[in-house]
């Protein structure tokens, strides 16, 4: 049984009324857990019917060196020849794309560390040599956070970097980097690079030069609830003001290799919970993505139901999350994505970057076990993956 609070919220949901920072807090105190489901799924069914994205990526990072000391990280590496660190020629990069075996790729997803080696015409090179490549290729790359970190160490502005970065083929930027804004989180996990009110002002830089972002937030370590309200109405609030998030990621925080082992990682309840309390506080962002490598594929495919629209997309090559102790796949094919949309008893629907459709699939018509469609490419997906 619900309590009555939550009633007075899903009232206001169901007549088209913001919610407020309270309404959050209470969502996430609503002991039925499928009440707070349940409503945040109407509002996604509201906007999207039963359709759920997902699209053919290849993620990679090219260099884990990295000045910054995020207590959560397991992925960077402080020095250039620490054991473990790695930063790619430019042409181990471009052969990364080269032989992709999947054709239809469409997006080509790229975060790094803070790497105090690199010029940044090192960065523009890399750009070029993929969109010579591949023409067609969209270079989703760079956080706020190296975007910032650019532009405190190059001398310039968040503009400046972006245009720059921009004309060297950048499209659009993920969402990394967020973790959670209010200070008295990001002081003890993230001292020492972009704070939330600097990782909000890049955003409003590249949605000012008409680049589309996405947003996310790094929840389950030592935030409370009232920190994750405030940073989702923080978002919602540049949204407002730019209109120029297209997503957004909740990612769940693991704890191996990184200095915060010592706290229990989140639960699927809390997953869901969050994916939900998401959906329903930002009104004004159009997608909330369930990201498996995060939650572990089951757990992202229940989140269909819980408010999500994106499972992601094929990735192929994750190596931040599996430096904390991801044990999901480091893939998925194309195959895998339609079983477990279809499965979920959702339409599948192939997308761009900028959410234009590929191909639409028909919605699941047979018993589960026919739906165990082989693909050519898998062995070569694994091969790559490897």
């Amino acid at each position: 049984m619900t309590t009555p609070r939550f009633a007075e919220i899903a009232a206001k949901v169901r007549a088209g009324e913001r919610l407020s920072e309270d309404d959050g807090i209470a969502l996430y105190l609503e002991p039925d857990l499928l009440a707070v489901g349940q409503l945040a799924n109407e509002v996604r069914e509201r906007l999207h019917g039963d359709r759920t994205y997902f699209n053919v990526n290849l993620r990679y990072e090219a260099t884990n060196v990295c000045e910054a000391s995020c207590r959560f990280c397991a992925f960077a590496k402080l020095e250039k020849g620490q054991p473990g660190a790695q930063t790619a020629t430019h042409e181990a990069a471009w052969k990364e794309l080269a032989e992709f075996p999947d054709e239809r790729l469409s997006e080509l997803h790229m975060v790094n560390g803070l790497d105090p080696n690199l010029a940044f015409e090192w960065y523009e090179e890399l750009l070029r040599g993929w969109k010579k490549l591949r023409p067609s290729i969209h270079l989703k790359c760079f956080t706020a956070v190296e975007i910032h970190y650019f532009a405190q160490k190059f001398a310039m502005s968040h503009e400046q970097v972006l245009q720059r970065l921009m004309a060297a083929g950048l499209d659009t930027m993920p969402g990394g980097g967020a973790e959670i804004f209010h200070p008295e989180v990001r002081e003890r996990i993230s001292r020492d690079k972009a704070d939330g009110d600097e990782y909000l002002a890049v955003h409003r830089a590249a949605h000012r030069l008409g680049m589309k972002t996405n947003c996310t937030m790094l929840y389950g370590h030592i935030e409370t609830h009232a920190h994750r309200i405030d940073h989702l109405m923080r978002l919602r609030a540049l949204q407002d003001e730019t209109q120029g998030f297209q997503c957004f990621i909740p990612l769940a925080f693991h704890n191996m290799h990184n200095a915060m082992e010592q706290l229990p990682e989140s639960t699927a309840v809390d997953d869901l919970r969050t994916i939900s309390v998401s959906r329903l506080m930002l009104d004004n962002i159009p997608h909330v993505k369930a990201y498996w490598v995060s939650m572990t594929v089951e757990t992202a495919q229940i989140g269909l139901r819980f408010g999500a629209d994106d499972l992601d997309g094929t990735i192929v090559h994750e190596t931040i999350y599996h430096s904390a102790g991801s044990t999901v796949p480091m893939g998925l094919t194309r195959h895998d994505l339609l079983r477990l949309i279809r499965e979920a008893g959702r339409v599948p629907v192939e997308r761009d970057s900028l959410y234009g459709v590929v191909e639409e699939y028909p919605r699941a018509s047979a018993p589960e076990g026919s739906m165990k469609v082989k693909d050519r490419n898998a062995k070569k997906h694994l091969e790559l993956a490897r």
